[in-house]
């Protein structure tokens, strides 16, 4: 996991390129995630719990990516 973020609609603070959350849930994983069904569940119980999500991964690609940052620009 070198990579850093993998897309910078993720960032909180512009004005120091960083991510801020508090209280944030953690999902840390190896596997490769492109698939939003991947991780419907745990989308769900982390907005329904009103806590920001930070995802580790070895690779966040295609549909779940899209979803992901279409979500985040929407609010």
């Amino acid at each position: 996991f070198d990579r850093g973020y993998i897309s910078p609609q993720f960032v909180t603070n512009a004005e120091k390129l960083i991510v801020e959350f508090e209280n944030a849930r953690i999902l840390i994983t190896d596997q490769k995630i492109s698939t939003i069904k991947e991780i419907v569940p745990l989308l769900e119980k982390t907005t329904q719990l009103r806590a920001p999500l930070v995802i580790i991964a070895e690779d966040l690609s295609g549909e779940a990516l899209a979803t992901l940052v279409v979500n985040k620009l929407r609010g």
